[in-house]
Parts: structure tokens; sequence; C-alpha cells
């Protein structure tokens, strides 16, 4: 059984700072996220002119390898064995790599065929999922760490999802209404089509992701005498890793949560896909509206990150992520179903604020489940502890991201679908799109995004641990602990 310190049965909370660097630290995988999401297939087809395809299987290959990566690094960082502890290593070790080829990623070679920019766009993009999931993996597992306690680590992860989602929303807003427009030309009227926008954006964004990286393992570099230990040394092998690795995420309420993110992140592949289709031709609004619909996302993830512990403390995480769940993921939808059924009145300045508001709402209420989610992730570590005798945190972590990352596409396939059954013609300005089709855009998103989001609600309702239950659990490890004389 793995040595235990002894202030796992602590109750002291983890202080203010150690909760705003540990919460920091997401910026940096923010920022990654938000530039793999929303710019690099047009930076390198549209701005660098590779063919979409060859980007497209770039960015496909390195989500493989970087899904694949996840339960390494994960079983790896559970196991190691350094005066630094289990996890800060890989933290300060990821922070330069992570940072250069970020930014060498916005400033590829000029004059190269596509043949070489295809290979420097993949090779640069495995690097960086790579480096991103030594540096993410270890931090996200330090919740489970930092602190035991059932309202805590909701706290813990509600800082890391606000700074995450303001880290990587900041840096669109800084692209759309400073960078973008700063780089407009003659020659260019668009910055957005300005190679040099990219490689300032490269600078600034490989800088903060530094920054986070290295104040989140500085800030929470003198708690890593009260974390735990990895287990006893021991004989390894690929057989016995993988007995370790079934054995732990064998754990029922883990295999609810595996199942239900795997239906979260089609659904969430199907969303973002189909985001632009719908804000510019189904709703119709101008670049400004959107905009400013982006800046709300600032106002969501506050409201999720205070809304998320309150939940934990009052109605418990399961039946808060059930219930928050269902309000977020029904009125998801529902403007555009209301908008289908003519419900809502012919004035599109009263549709854009009732879009923007509910949008608002929406979105704080899916971060607060999201942070619900992974704080119940967080719980089962005791659980699986009482089992195997080992820590096990940065496995189940990471098993949630691989299979969201393993999925996620399959999300992008059904929108392409739902694209294709309405319809929709490929490349046509708003004006040019039949009325028709821009309903059945609509009306086949609506309910085929509904049973995504539902189905994953039915999977959690399998989850198990209750307060009591995690409670129960500290208990019976603490009994555990050699007593002093």
């Amino acid at each position: 059984m793995p040595e235990v310190n002894a202030s796992m049965t602590a109750k002291t909370a983890p202080s203010l700072w150690t909760k705003l660097a540990y919460g920091f630290g997401a910026v940096a995988y923010g920022v990654k996220d938000n530039g793999f999401s929303f710019f690099l297939l047009l930076f390198y087809s549209q701005v660098i002119g590779l063919d979409a395809r060859l980007v497209g299987t770039a960015i496909t290959i390195a989500l493989i390898f970087d899904a694949l990566n996840d339960p390494i690094v994960g079983y790896w960082s559970d196991n190691l064995r350094s005066k630094w502890g289990r996890r800060h290593p890989f933290m300060y070790a990821s922070a330069i790599p992570v940072a250069a080829s970020y930014f060498l990623l916005w400033a590829p070679p000029e004059g190269w065929s596509d043949t070489a920019l295809f290979w420097y766009l993949l090779v640069l993009s495995v690097l960086i999922r790579t480096f991103i999931t030594f540096y993410e993996t270890p931090s996200a597992a330090l919740a489970a760490e930092l602190s035991s306690d059932y309202d805590q680590r909701s706290s813990l992860i509600s800082y890391r999802h606000y700074f995450g989602w303001t880290g990587g929303n900041a840096m669109s807003v800084l692209m759309f209404a400073a960078l973008f427009p700063a780089f407009a030309t003659a020659a260019i009227p668009s910055g957005q089509f300005n190679r040099d926008a990219y490689e300032l954006y490269g600078q600034i964004a490989s800088g903060l992701i530094f920054a986070a990286i290295v104040i989140s393992a500085l800030g929470t570099h003198s708690r890593i005498a009260t974390l735990r230990s990895p287990p006893p040394k021991r004989r390894m092998t690929l057989a016995a890793v993988f007995r370790e690795i079934t054995e732990t995420l064998g754990n029922r309420s883990f295999i609810g949560l595996f199942i239900a993110a795997m239906f979260g992140a089609i659904a969430a592949g199907l969303a973002s896909a189909l985001t632009f289709y719908l804000l510019t031709y189904f709703w119709g609004f101008s670049e400004e509206q959107i905009g400013l619909i982006v800046i709300g996302v600032f106002a969501s993830a506050i409201l999720g990150s205070l809304l998320a512990p309150l939940a934990t403390r009052t109605i418990g995480k399961k039946r808060g992520a059930i219930v928050i769940g269902l309000i977020a993921f029904i009125g998801s939808p529902l403007p555009i179903a209301l908008q289908l059924f003519g419900l809502l009145p012919d004035n599109p300045d009263f549709i854009f604020w009732f879009v923007f508001v509910t949008g608002v709402l929406d979105v704080g209420l899916i971060i607060c489940f999201s942070i619900l989610f992974a704080s119940m992730i967080a719980d089962l570590v005791e659980q699986s502890e009482l089992k195997t005798g080992r820590r096990a945190e940065g496995l189940f972590f990471s098993a949630a991201t691989f299979i969201r990352k393993m999925v996620q596409g399959v999300g992008v396939l059904v929108a392409g679908f739902v694209l294709s059954v309405a319809g929709f013609p490929s490349g046509a300005a708003p004006a040019n799109v039949s009325d028709d089709a821009v309903w059945r855009l609509g009306a086949y998103y609506v309910p085929t995004i509904l049973v995504l989001w539902l189905a994953m609600i039915a999977v959690i309702s399998t989850y198990k641990l209750e307060r009591k239950d995690h409670e129960q659990n500290l208990r019976e490890l603490a009994a555990r602990l050699p007593r002093t004389p």
C-alpha cells in the first residue's frame, strides 16, 4: 500500500493563493485549445495556402497521438518518484517545450512545398499536444491531492475552469478586436488573412502559456510535501501495468462517467462544428453581434465557477450535475426550437438579445456541469484506493480526456451529416441559402443534439458516490494510517 501522509485527513483548505495559482495554470490549455479549435485550420489553409485536406489530416493525426498519450502520462505521473513529488517534474519540464513549439506553429517557413508544410504542421501539432499533455494531465490530477474535502475539490476545479475558459476566450477577443483590425492593409483588407497577425498572436500566446505553467507550478510547489507519495517500488512489466490500469478503471461509477464523457464529447463536437452556421445562417447575426456573443463567455465563466461550489454544498455533485445538466442541455437548443415554431417575435433586436442572454446563462450552466463532472471523477480516487491500495488521480483524469479526444471528431462527422440531410449548400453566402435549408438545419440539429446530451445525463445517473460515501471512504483510509505512539 502507498505511503500515506498525515496531511491526508487535514481539514485545512487550500489558501486563496494556491487556488489562484492552480487555476491560472489552466490558461495554458485554454489558449492552446482555443488556437487549435478556431484559428489553426483557417491559418494554414486560407493564409498559408496549404490544402485544407492536408491540414485536416495533420490535425486529426495529432489528435489521435494526443489521446493515446493521455493514459500513458497519467499512469506515469501516478507512479513517478522524485524529490519534487509525482506531478511537478512534468509541469516544470513542459513549460519551455510547449511555449517554443506553439510559437513555431504560427511562424511557418515561407516558400516551402505543400509536402514540407504538411510535415511541419504535423510534427509541431504532435509535439505541442504531447508537451501540453505532460503539463495538463499531472496538473489536473492535483485537484484530488490538494484537498480530499468534498466541497473544496469543486472549489479548486472551479478556479481551473474559470481561468481555462477566460484565458482561451481572451485570445479570441484579442484576435478579432485588436490583431486582425491592426493588420488590415490595402493589399490585405481583412487582417484575418495576414500571416503577420498570426505570428504576433503566436508570440503573445506562447508567452502566456509559458507564464501560466510556471506560475501554477511555482504557486503549488510549497504543497509538494503534503501531497501523496507514489506506490512502493515493484517489478513492472507490460502485463502488470495493463492489469493495474484495468483494475483501477474497472470502477463501476467511473465506467458510467467514461461512457457519459463519450456522449458529451460527440455532442460538443457537433455543437462547436455548427456554431458558426447557426449564428451566421440560422440567426443571421452580423460579425459585431457574434463578437458580443464571444465576449459574453467571460460572464459565463464567472457564473459557472460560482455556481458549481454552491451546487456541491447544497444538493451534491451527482444531483447537481443531473439537474443543472438537464437545464443547460435542454435550454441550449431551446431558442432554435422557439424560432422554428415561430414563437419568437419578429424583432431582430429582441431576437439577438434573447439569444445573447440565454447563451450567457446556458454556457455558464455548461461550465458548472463540467466542474461538477470533474469533481465527481476526483472523488473516485479514494474509493479506488480502498480497493487497489494505489492512488490513481492521473489515470482517472487522463482516461476521461482520452475518450473525449478520441470521439470528438465523431461530432464533426455528425455535423456534416446534419448539413447534408438539410440540403445545406457549401460555401454559400447567407443571402444565397434558402429559408427551407436554414429551417431544416435547425430542425435536424435540435433533436440530434438533445438525444446526445440526454443520453449523457442518463448514464451519469449510474454514478453511485455521494457525499456520505466519500466521507466514509476518507474515514476508512484514515483508519489504515499507522498509529504513532
